[in-house]
């Protein structure tokens, strides 16, 4: 072994090597993100230290993160945050790990609650319009009631959150069936500054959420793993991700046939129900929206890669 000093990029090659040698899939960034982690600094910054000694301190600390994630933990739970849409959120054990594929739902999500313009107002006057006088004004229409959207089966919170600091006059109701979640939810959302506009239901979907709640917008990311797939998932996912919002039942839809009744019931006329699922149950999931009467299927929503990722439907409007 060389008798060369523990630098801190000394300490990085190595653990680097390490981690590729246990199968990580990113051995270079998780090494950085433990590193940064441990010295309380920006993955940056790391750059700037590759000549500085690693204290024996640093070392023994990195060295049980490291330790840790080559037994499969995965890093975000190790450093206790991840980032989604911009935005950091913690992460515990109680709660799945958020991932790029969700930005999907919530841009989606986003281009239905903006609001639209009026098409039959005019068009604004010019100086150059020829006109005598200029029109009576129209009376100021009401302020639009702020949208209702429910996050159902939230985790994190990564979806509530976000829409609701995206919409800053929606309201939110987050539900999930593990009070854990739901706590770490609320934390995210105590951390955004956008709790005021957030409650959190603990529910087996819309079960203990009041019959006469409505909503404009009903967004879920459920449980959509078969239970096949749930036996080849990566180590890191299987062994510490929760099964609850993981394992979808034999065809990968258990929740989702539930959810989606329940959803064309608490949804308003004309009101939106997006879910990400997995491609491979695509065409399952897309048969049990036209299945539902009071439901409209509207076109699924394709991710970066051409796969199905978010499936949609429209609430019909009352006759």
């Amino acid at each position: 072994m060389s008798d060369a000093p523990w630098t801190i990029g000394r300490l990085l090659n190595w653990t680097t090597d390490f981690l590729k040698e246990k199968g990580a899939e990113s051995p270079r960034l998780d090494a950085e993100v433990l590193l940064a982690h441990v010295r309380g600094c920006k993955r940056i910054e790391l750059y700037t230290a590759f000549e500085q000694p690693a204290s024996e301190e640093l070392r023994a600390k990195f060295r049980e993160l490291i330790k840790q994630r080559a037994a499969g933990k995965p890093v975000a739970y190790l450093v206790g945050h991840r980032e989604f849409f911009s935005l950091p959120f913690t992460v515990t054990p109680d709660v799945l790990i958020p991932r790029p594929d969700t930005e999907l739902l919530v841009v989606r999500a986003l281009d239905i609650a903006k609001p639209q313009p009026r098409v039959n107002d005019p068009p604004e006057r010019t100086e150059t319009d020829d006109a005598p006088e200029a029109p009576a004004a129209k009376p100021t229409p009401p302020p639009a009631k702020p949208m209702a959207i429910a996050d159902v089966g939230a985790g994190s919170g990564i979806i509530a959150v976000t829409l609701a600091k995206h919409l800053p006059t929606a309201t939110v109701t987050m539900i999930d069936v593990s009070p854990a979640a739901l706590q770490v939810a609320q934390g995210n959302a105590e951390r955004t500054k956008v709790s005021d506009r957030i409650e959190a239901i603990e529910s087996d979907l819309f079960a203990a959420v009041p019959a006469e709640r409505k909503f404009d917008l009903i967004v879920s990311n459920p449980p959509y793993i078969t239970s096949a797939e749930m036996q080849q998932l990566a180590v890191d996912v299987k062994r510490y991700e929760p099964t609850l919002a993981l394992d979808g039942g034999p065809e990968g839809t258990t929740v989702i046939e539930r959810l989606i009744p329940q959803a064309a019931e608490r949804l308003r006329p004309g009101g939106w129900l997006l879910m990400e699922i997995s491609p491979t149950i695509v065409d399952r999931v897309e048969q049990l929206l036209e299945a539902e009467p009071r439901l409209e299927r509207r076109p699924t929503q394709k991710d970066m890669a051409g796969l199905a990722r978010v499936v949609q439907a429209r609430r019909k409007e009352e006759r």
